[in-house]
């Protein structure tokens, strides 16, 4: 898009412009692709918590992701329910938990034991209970570029598979977490389906086996998202989301 010099001459840098008429229709193909009964999008507030954009997305249903207090402050703002709010990241702190707990979000997703330990410390105190989903790393490699891959083991993200079980007992044995689910990321920048097919399958497979043993999970958060086309940016400006 191209404008008038003139028009920038006063403006002071950064200056940031977004086209929410691009933004309007990404979330219109998102919309329409995920139809789905109990089939629910949610934003990653990491990529830009401006708010005007949040406001726009909040408008069109989304849910969010956040990983920080700040950014589940920032979407609350914006009108976000507590219960579409989701709380990711390696990187939580006790503070960060508590207001977490205290705005009654939807979902942890936890990364570890010792995450659970302090998120069921937390919850204790607090006298309210925590609903939490397992990050889990299913070893899965999506082909992006290897500063940004999550889903291999050697990336050390999440739960491994051998350790699955021992997590899922440790949240039957508490009283202040509640398991709702399994949370996987695999990568954000991935412009093929091929690595969320066989991440599916995976997930179908560990469903099917825990399901055998009694546990239910009400929740599956595949993660991550289809990538920015950075070959052909203008032609192909909105991902394949139907397919």
């Amino acid at each position: 898009m191209i404008f008038p010099i003139q028009e920038f001459e006063n403006l002071e840098t950064p200056f940031y412009y977004y086209d929410l008429k691009l933004l309007e229709s990404t979330l219109k193909a998102i919309k329409e692709a995920a139809h789905y009964a109990n089939y629910h999008v949610h934003y990653a507030v990491k990529a830009n918590a401006n708010p005007e954009i949040l406001r726009v997305i909040q408008q069109a249903g989304l849910g969010v992701d956040c990983v920080s207090g700040g950014e589940i402050k920032a979407a609350l703002n914006m009108g976000f329910a507590p219960s579409d709010i989701v709380f990711a990241g390696v990187g939580k702190s006790d503070r960060e938990i508590e207001y977490a707990l205290k705005s009654d979000i939807g979902c942890f997703n936890v990364e570890s034991i010792p995450e659970l330990e302090v998120i069921q410390m937390i919850a204790s105190r607090l006298g309210c209970n925590a609903n939490v989903a397992l990050r889990v790393n299913p070893d899965i490699d999506a082909h992006t570029h290897h500063y940004i891959t999550t889903g291999l083991e050697e990336n050390k993200f999440g739960i491994s598979m051998q350790m699955l079980e021992k997590a899922i007992s440790y949240c039957y044995a508490q009283p202040n977490v509640k398991l709702i689910g399994l949370h996987f990321h695999i990568g954000s920048q991935i412009t093929t389906n091929e690595p969320f097919r066989i991440l599916c399958e995976r997930i179908n497979d560990l469903v099917k086996q825990f399901a055998e043993k009694g546990v239910v999970f009400t929740s599956i958060n595949v993660g991550g998202g289809l990538g920015i086309d950075y070959d052909d940016p203008d032609r192909n400006p909105i991902p394949d989301f139907k397919d």
